[in-house]
């Protein structure tokens, strides 16, 4: 006899089946780029370099795994974050001092893979590298939490916001902080040393490979996103989510718990900003900007606030909009009406207009969670149960 409950059941079998689908999706992405494409017409490896580039599905994975990080912080716990730029900015940094010649006056080298004839400064190797990211962020994520965690909705808010705009604002003019060279301000930290692991190295043109390592860390992610919301920890969280009041009465340590929710976020913030960073070969302080955090969070209110697979296709359907998308269905457009409109400028635009429709019609998101779809439609749940009281009753 099974020890699940039915609803215990369904959910591990709608996990099971997710979970075979992306991976069945981006083996095939992996096969194609690797095997198939190089020796395929060339029109045809045109059409897949215009709609699917690599480096875009690339940054779709890492935005993958940041907006996970960030549906801990919203979805699970109910805590509004509108600075999540900060962790990405740390993590890439961190990347660009550990992975590169900027200590130059350093020799360090632990099973790095520094470019030809720059063997100054820290190379470590990539994976070291994410564990380093995710503890740095974790710490920090701790530090800027602990007083401002007290807050709730509205000041919650504006204080994260504050700290999304302080941080990268270090970090652009963090040429000269006491004597000292800390970020190369505007000119940024580039190049990153290439991807090693095990024997084999992958460098700025091997997208595949790469591609995939992205897949894996974002996997990861899934994995953890759904074991810390089935246990303790998790179930804590979405107490506070509906009713901190209630949650607190019942024993939840509120303080200590928000704080594990920011520190897991943090963590997937800031592995997620040292891979981007080694998928563009640089840190570069001018991209860590507040539309980034807009960005992010708009995956995870249109994909599902709450839903890890909810997430994960709207950080892939937007990632892929921003970067692709856009200019390819505008070039579609303009060859069928002959109009030359710059889509891409209006990019902004188009996913406040997303917002509003997704607001007015689809509030709980594309793949919304139970618990959250059930919240959204209660009104018209007790609209419903009250007319068919009405009409028993005649």
């Amino acid at each position: 006899m099974s020890k699940h409950s039915p609803a215990q059941l369904v959910t591990d079998n709608t996990n099971k089946k997710w979970s075979i689908s992306l991976t069945a999706v981006v083996g095939l992405i992996f096969v194609a780029y690797k095997y198939i494409l190089p020796s395929a017409d060339p029109a045809v490896q045109s059409a897949f370099n215009a709609w699917l580039p690599l480096t875009s599905l690339g940054e779709a994975a890492v935005f993958v795994l940041m907006a996970l990080g960030l549906n801990i912080v919203v979805g699970y716990a109910g805590l509004l974050d509108l600075g999540y730029v900060a962790f990405w900015a740390l993590g890439g940094y961190v990347a660009g001092w550990l992975m590169s010649g900027f200590w130059f006056e350093r020799n360090i080298n632990i099973f790095g893979n520094p470019p030809r004839g720059m063997p100054e400064g820290i190379h470590l190797n990539f994976l070291l590298v994410m564990v380093a990211a995710g503890i740095f962020t974790a710490i920090w994520g701790v530090i800027i939490g602990a007083p401002t965690l007290r807050l709730k909705s509205d000041y919650l808010a504006l204080v994260t916001l504050g700290f999304g705009e302080i941080i990268p604002q270090v970090f652009l003019n963090g040429e000269d902080i006491a004597g000292h060279n800390w970020t190369n301000g505007t000119k940024g930290i580039t190049p990153i040393d290439n991807i090693r692991i095990g024997g084999a190295q992958f460098g700025p043109f091997d997208l595949a490979p790469k591609f995939l390592i992205y897949c894996l860390l974002a996997a990861a992610m899934i994995f953890l996103s759904l074991r810390l919301r089935d246990g303790r920890l998790g179930r804590a969280w979405l107490a506070i989510r509906e009713d901190e009041l209630a949650a607190s009465m019942m024993g939840v340590p509120l303080m200590r718990t928000k704080l594990a929710a920011y520190a897991v976020g943090a963590i997937s913030g800031g592995v997620g900003g040292a891979a981007f960073t080694t998928l563009v070969n640089g840190v570069f302080a001018e991209r860590f900007n507040f539309a980034i955090s807009i960005i992010i969070l708009s995956m995870v209110v249109l994909g599902g606030m709450g839903n890890v697979w909810g997430v994960t296709v709207g950080a892939v359907l937007l990632s892929w909009i921003n970067s692709t998308g856009l200019v390819q269905i505008g070039n579609v457009i303009n060859e069928a009406a002959g109009t030359k409109i710059n889509f891409p400028s209006y990019n902004f635009l188009i996913f406040g207009l997303l917002l509003v429709l997704m607001m007015l019609f689809r509030r709980e998101g594309f793949i919304p969670e139970a618990r959250i779809r059930m919240v959204m439609h209660e009104e018209d749940l007790d609209e419903v149960e009250f007319v068919a009281h009405k009409e028993g009753s005649k």
